[in-house]
């Protein structure tokens, strides 16, 4: 199967689950094409594989696109800038909210800001690291457990 092929087989389901997965279809199409334009390096191997081999290959570069965006956008720097207002006091609250999330290790910090920042659910969040909802709880758990932890010792 030609990079040709997959892109027209595979195109339209690969952005309606990445637009479910970030809630963007622009943002899921922008992806969609950065996997193709990976695949297209990889050309040669997808070709020799089966149809649903390449699927696969395809859904999980997407998934780790997906995921590289969000740790980007997890860790990119907070804003130097002091507030010209008391009313811009929440920024340096959401300031601190940052620095200890950022804190976590990899990926509970992730999971922490997908579930509660951003309002993924367990299953969505288990779907993206590839681990059962079950576990995404657990994990969550102890990770709100070692933020109350460091909240005491500020």
């Amino acid at each position: 199967m030609t990079i040709n092929d997959m892109y027209e087989e595979f195109f339209d389901g690969l952005v309606s689950w990445c637009a479910a997965m970030c809630g963007g279809e622009t943002a899921a199409e922008d992806m969609v094409q950065e996997a193709f334009a990976r695949a297209l390096t990889h050309s040669v191997t997808l070709e020799k594989l089966h149809p649903m081999q390449s699927r696969a290959w395809l859904y999980t570069t997407v998934k780790n696109i997906y995921l590289d965006r969000v740790r980007h956008r997890a860790f990119e720097s907070v804003s130097d800038e002091i507030p010209d207002t008391a009313a811009d006091g929440d920024d340096y609250a959401d300031a601190e909210t940052d620095e200890l999330i950022n804190m976590l290790p990899y990926p509970d910090g992730i999971m922490f800001r997908m579930r509660y920042l951003e309002g993924y659910s367990s299953k969505e969040i288990g779907e993206m690291f590839n681990m059962p909802p079950g576990t995404v709880r657990s994990r969550l758990s102890e990770t709100r457990k070692k933020l109350r932890k460091m909240l005491k010792e500020e």
